[in-house]
């Protein structure tokens, strides 16, 4: 519980998983990899940050839109495993940044996200990484990410439920 005690520490909570809008799973977890789908940043029924940055929204409002979306994949990896601390380390990051024409600060936006990794795992929450323009992202959010966690040897990865998919 190391983990969760840095974030209310921090002044953060987790909050639910939201559910799935489309035919995905919140996660999947193969050898010690825990691949964790895109997040917008919703939390429970709470929506992520929507706008473009670099026309409605400031580049530290991305930051802050990019940290939901930290907090929203620390709450599924909970779920996967039960308790943070079971995870070993942040492989990877991948942040997609809802960008005005000639903005030009995704990385700096996407850091939100990785620094929030870094202040509960230390080293082992510094990851490789992506963080790439887009035109637009679904709903008009701000940010998406995505990550690749690696769990500690010898812990099970829940299977997600069946029956928790959203049908449409």
């Amino acid at each position: 519980m190391r983990i969760e005690r840095k974030l209310k520490a921090m002044g953060l909570e987790l909050k639910p998983i939201a559910p799935a809008v489309a035919q995905y799973v919140p996660y999947v977890g193969v050898g010690t990899l825990l691949f964790v789908s895109g997040t917008t940043g919703e939390r429970g029924d709470e929506l992520g940050m929507a706008g473009t940055l670099g026309a409605s929204l400031t580049t530290e409002q991305g930051y802050q839109a990019a940290r939901l979306c930290g907090l929203a994949h620390l709450a599924v990896m909970k779920a996967a495993v039960g308790d943070l601390d079971r995870i070993e380390r942040i492989v990877r990051l991948i942040g997609y940044v809802n960008g005005a024409p000639g903005w030009r600060e995704a990385p700096w936006v996407i850091n939100g996200e990785s620094d929030l990794y870094i202040a509960l795992w230390g080293d082992k929450g510094r990851h490789a990484r992506a963080a790439l323009y887009q035109h637009e992202l679904t709903l008009n959010m701000a940010v998406e990410t995505e990550v690749i966690a690696q769990v500690k040897r010898g812990v099970r990865i829940r299977p997600w439920p069946a029956a928790s998919r959203r049908r449409h």
